[in-house]
């Protein structure tokens, strides 16, 4: 019962921040949203700090999630780099982009609870470069999808290039066939 209502807390968190972006995400704003008391939510998380790095946690764990599905189709070497570009790529543009561009706002302002980003990046990147093949070529890949990402999380002017043949360049890359 418990985790059902911090899932609860939580899904109702993330819609505050799509539907009035990271500057409306409140304790009360939270409540509301998922019809408990002030004092029902900060039962499970004491502050809103807390709620952030709860919200932060659960949308890496979807990301890693994400790419098990990806590796279990796929042992060949670079199935790491390739995992996590195609997981990235079909994140582009969908809620969780909007959900994690809320959270990097609020995140911005308190820079100590990235922590559990950046514990997860020294992670991927330790999978990258032992992923079998070139390091380098694999670094290449997850900083360009990194950038990617990035340029659709702060609106920057996407490449005019059709996006399909930027991954397929990044798929032959790390040794695997588009």
């Amino acid at each position: 019962m418990a985790e059902h209502t911090r899932d609860r807390l939580l899904d109702a968190a993330a819609s505050v921040v799509l539907r009035v972006g990271a500057h409306g995400l409140t304790l009360q704003a939270v409540a509301a949203e998922a019809d408990v008391s002030k004092g029902g939510l900060l039962y499970h998380f004491g502050t809103k700090e807390l709620l952030i790095v709860a919200l932060l946690e659960r949308q890496l764990d979807r990301f890693d999630t994400g790419l098990a599905d990806y590796l279990s189709k796929d042992d060949a070497p670079g199935a790491f780099t390739r995992a996590y570009l195609r997981v990235t790529v079909a994140t582009l543009g969908g809620d969780g982009d909007r959900i994690l561009a809320g959270i990097t706002a609020v995140l911005a302002t308190e820079p100590s609870l990235l922590e559990p980003l950046r514990r997860r990046s020294v992670a991927w990147q330790a999978r990258i470069e032992s992923d079998g093949i070139d390091p380098i070529d694999a670094t290449v890949v997850r900083l360009a999808v990194d950038g990617w990402w990035l340029t659709g999380l702060l609106g920057l002017t996407p490449p005019s290039v059709p996006p399909g043949d930027v991954i397929d360049r990044m798929i032959r890359l790390t040794g695997g066939t588009p």
